[in-house]
């Protein structure tokens, strides 16, 4: 298992290399940087000339090393990276980057990970109600659930959360995690609820896109399993149907869903920064957006870097998840799942 291991992080190493320098070179991309945003400050609030603001701007420029080739700075700032554990220094927020993903990072992964919990319990039992119920009224309805969840936009079940929430119940705080008087408070029981009022519909929206995925496959493939041999010969030894569901096929319909477990995390992260994005909550998605927006290059490609690195890990942890249930994935055979939606 521990060779096994240390093949996945190898092969993972230069994948996150190249997303690294794809990543950066579409942030910088498009034209200008942040010396266009500061000149843009100078002339529309402080009343400089075009001329006197262009020579600022372009002073700032070469003192932040902003004039040199892309190229250039990407190795300056990879070289911080990997030498001095630095991944710049941000140029709106005039702090270091690593302050500004410590700030929010921890914010976006704790929803995140509450949401996937969420999305995976309340998916996969969906998912075996669904199959144990086939062509059902049950059936029919959670597969409406299902099919809603994966083809309504999350920004649009915000946008419209938004709508309620301000114009039918006044609802003002909805771009922050606490009331005014709970800001600065210690931790307490109010604060904790007063915490889920504001993030409820952040992680409501991300759990319900993701236990659509999971009860898809799950009812999918436990269907087929259900219909499978050595389900067969437990009923015919007596055992009721509760056993027979939940000790025989359940476990063995788990493994496409261990599968997902690569990708779920950052799904569940792209859910959080969509939904955060409109509700303007202080975490990764309104911090991508605003520095993209002005040309904080670094904050950027750090957040884009930390959300490839999770996807990657993320399928280092299903790996082993999959190599500890099925000893074929550790002696370099693929395993074979024939799930379908039935």
């Amino acid at each position: 298992m521990f060779r096994f291991l240390l093949v996945r992080i190898a092969s993972a190493i230069p994948v996150l290399l190249v997303l690294s320098v794809a990543t950066f070179a579409i942030i910088q991309a498009p034209p200008g940087d942040y010396s266009d945003y500061i000149r843009s400050q100078l002339i529309n609030q402080g009343g400089a000339s075009f001329e006197e603001a262009d020579a600022q701007a372009q002073a700032y420029r070469k003192e932040h090393g902003l004039d040199k080739p892309m190229a250039v700075q990407y190795v300056t700032w990879m070289t911080g990276i990997l030498t001095r554990g630095d991944f710049g220094h941000s140029l709106y927020y005039n702090k270091p980057v690593a302050d500004v993903v410590s700030e929010r990072l921890p914010r976006t992964l704790v929803l995140a990970l509450v949401c996937h919990i969420l999305a995976s319990v309340i998916g996969i039992s969906f998912g075996i109600i669904a199959a144990t119920r086939q062509y059902s009224w049950i059936d029919s309805l959670l597969s409406t659930v299902s099919f809603l969840g994966m083809t309504v936009p999350r920004f649009l079940m915000a946008l419209i959360i938004v709508y309620v929430l301000v114009f039918h119940f006044n609802v003002s705080e909805i771009n922050s995690f606490h009331s005014a008087r709970y800001g600065g408070a210690p931790w307490s029981w109010g604060k904790f609820v007063d915490l889920i009022k504001h993030v409820w519909p952040v992680v409501a929206i991300a759990t319900f896109g993701g236990l659509a995925y999971n009860m898809r496959v799950m009812r999918g493939n436990l269907l087929d399993t259900l219909n499978a041999q050595y389900v067969e010969t437990a009923r015919a030894k007596g055992l009721s149907e509760g056993a027979v569901v939940m000790r025989h096929a359940v476990p063995n319909a788990l493994h496409p869903l261990i599968m997902y477990q690569g990708v779920v995390l950052p799904y569940m992260l792209t859910g959080e920064i969509e939904t955060a994005i409109i509700f303007a909550l202080p975490t990764v998605g309104p911090a991508i957006v605003g520095s993209m927006w002005v040309g904080d290059v670094y904050v950027t490609a750090t957040f884009m870097l930390v959300l490839s690195a999770t996807l990657i890990l993320g399928n280092i942890i299903a790996d082993l998840l999959l190599a500890a249930l099925d000893p074929r994935v550790r002696m370099g055979e693929e395993p074979t799942h024939d799930h379908r939606d039935a």
